[in-house]
């Protein structure tokens, strides 16, 4: 069973910083990261991914900077700053709130 976008939808931006918790990283890597954790079920696009980076970082809940790479290509990385953190507290237990209610109401209530 593939997770279908519908599930995840709305989330993206949470997903994003939650990966920001562990280390500054650039849309590739979050993006193989994302396809790992879900055993190559889920991934976003590129578009997608950008255009959650480009709202994140005009909320202020991420900074961005170019590496500093001496091969290939220069990355853009990005980092979650504390309002992202906070930011990112909220999101997960709006989540777990959200989560509880539904396996409640698809599941019989208790």
């Amino acid at each position: 069973m593939s997770i279908t976008s519908d599930i995840i939808r709305g989330h993206t931006e949470t997903i994003i910083l939650s990966h920001l918790v562990e280390k500054d990283s650039y849309g590739y890597e979050i993006n193989k990261a994302i396809k790992e954790k879900t055993n190559n079920k889920y991934e976003l696009k590129e578009a997608t991914l950008y255009s959650a980076f480009r709202r994140l970082e005009q909320a202020s809940l991420i900074t961005s900077y170019w590496g500093d790479e001496t091969t290939g290509a220069r990355r853009r990385y990005y980092s979650i700053t504390q309002l992202g953190l906070e930011a990112l507290e909220k999101n997960k237990e709006d989540w777990n709130e959200a989560k509880n209610l539904i396996d409640k109401l698809i599941n019989g209530g208790n």
